[in-house]
C-alpha cells in the first residue's frame, strides 16, 4: 500500500521577494553615536531606502534627477545656467569698460 502524501509548500523565490520589496519600499534606519564621559563625540545619523523609482517619486523622493553628476538633463542645465551668468558678467565688464 502506498499513501500519495502531498505538502503544500509556499514557496517564494527571490524574484518574488524584490518585487514585493521595490513595489511598496523597504526603510532601514540606524544611529551610531560615539560618547565619552556622557559627551557626544560624534553622531552619524543612516537612512537607507530601498524602493522602485516609481516608488520613490511617488513619495517625492528624486534626486538622481536634479544631480549633474547623475543626469544628462540636469548637467546641460546647469551649464546653460553658468553660461548665462558668464555671458551677464561679460556685459557688465564690457559696460563699465566703456564708462
Amino acid at each position: 500500500m502506498s499513501e500519495n502524501i502531498s505538502h503544500s509548500v509556499n514557496s517564494t523565490n527571490l524574484a518574488d521577494i524584490l518585487e514585493r520589496v521595490l513595489d511598496k519600499g523597504v526603510v532601514i534606519a540606524g544611529d551610531i553615536k560615539i560618547q565619552i564621559a556622557d559627551i557626544d563625540l560624534l553622531t552619524i545619523k543612516i537612512r537607507l531606502l530601498v524602493a522602485s523609482v516609481d516608488k520613490a517619486k511617488e513619495i517625492g523622493i528624486n534626486w538622481w534627477q536634479e544631480d549633474a553628476f547623475l543626469s544628462s538633463t540636469a548637467h546641460e542645465s546647469e551649464l546653460k545656467q553658468q553660461n548665462k551668468e558668464l555671458l551677464e558678467r561679460i556685459e557688465k565688464l564690457e559696460a563699465s569698460s566703456k564708462s
